[in-house]
């Protein structure tokens, strides 16, 4: 594949920064989906640590899927408590927030596939018990429900076939779009990455701007926060010409 003009260093020899990239015209249009989940309740329950522990192990995935990536987008509209219902249960029942701290810490980005994320988190509980095993038997407050959600992808009206599309269809989209092509898209690509940075790096040739992007904190900023970031990432382009 032919090195891109704007992959190619300057005269100074060295790389080209997101604001001295120029964008080329998009091969193929963006399409912006978004999702539906219809939540229901899993036969599993954890009263204990060792209950959780077991229960994580052996749970369908996409009740791990919801207990990360869906409690995800639903912190960034409350904005209160952990990012992930495992952590937030062992501090609020369980009353240990040590390990709350530790299964918080763990980013959904670094994972393209639930069974990576399900051993880190596994992992993370079973060594806490092994420090702390009185912890294991206490009693909770309240039981965990392991939950899941039935996915329903639906099309919006919004597609980009070039660059000031895509812009204005990132400032009008609803959250659950941006959720599902910025958050939820590295389990379906098993990439590291996003449907957006995909796009922009592949089909307009803008790979630093796409790699800015990917890294924009999901932990810090609400999914309007993320939008506000994009377009700021993006809109400088626009201005130049290959």
């Amino acid at each position: 594949m032919p090195v891109a003009e704007n992959e190619k260093e300057n005269e100074k020899g060295s790389p080209r920064t997101p604001e001295q990239e120029t964008p080329r015209t998009p091969g193929k249009p963006f399409y912006f989906n978004t999702s539906e989940h219809l939540l229901r309740i899993g036969r599993q329950r954890a009263s204990t640590l060792a209950e959780l522990l077991q229960a994580i192990e052996t749970c369908p995935e996409d009740s791990i899927f919801q207990h990360t990536f869906r409690t995800l987008q639903e912190h960034h509209f409350i904005r209160q408590g952990f990012s992930n219902d495992f952590a937030h249960w062992s501090l609020s029942a369980c009353n240990e927030p040590a390990l709350a701290e530790h299964l918080a810490s763990v980013d959904v980005r670094e994972y393209t596939a639930i069974a990576g994320l399900r051993n880190r988190m596994a992992d993370t509980i079973r060594d806490f018990l092994q420090e702390h095993p009185k912890s294991s038997s206490h009693q909770a407050k309240e039981p965990f429900y392991f939950c899941a959600s039935d996915i329903l992808v639906l099309p919006t009206k919004f597609v980009a076939d070039s660059l000031p599309a895509f812009i204005n269809s990132i400032k009008q989209v609803g959250v659950h779009s941006l959720h599902h092509h910025f958050i939820e898209a590295r389990l379906r690509l098993r990439l590291m990455s996003n449907d957006f940075s995909q796009w922009l790096e592949e089909e307009a040739g803008l790979p630093h701007v796409a790699d800015a992007i990917e890294h924009i904190d999901i932990y810090t900023n609400t999914m309007e926060g993320v939008r506000q970031q994009i377009v700021r990432l993006v809109e400088p382009t626009l201005n130049r010409r290959g």
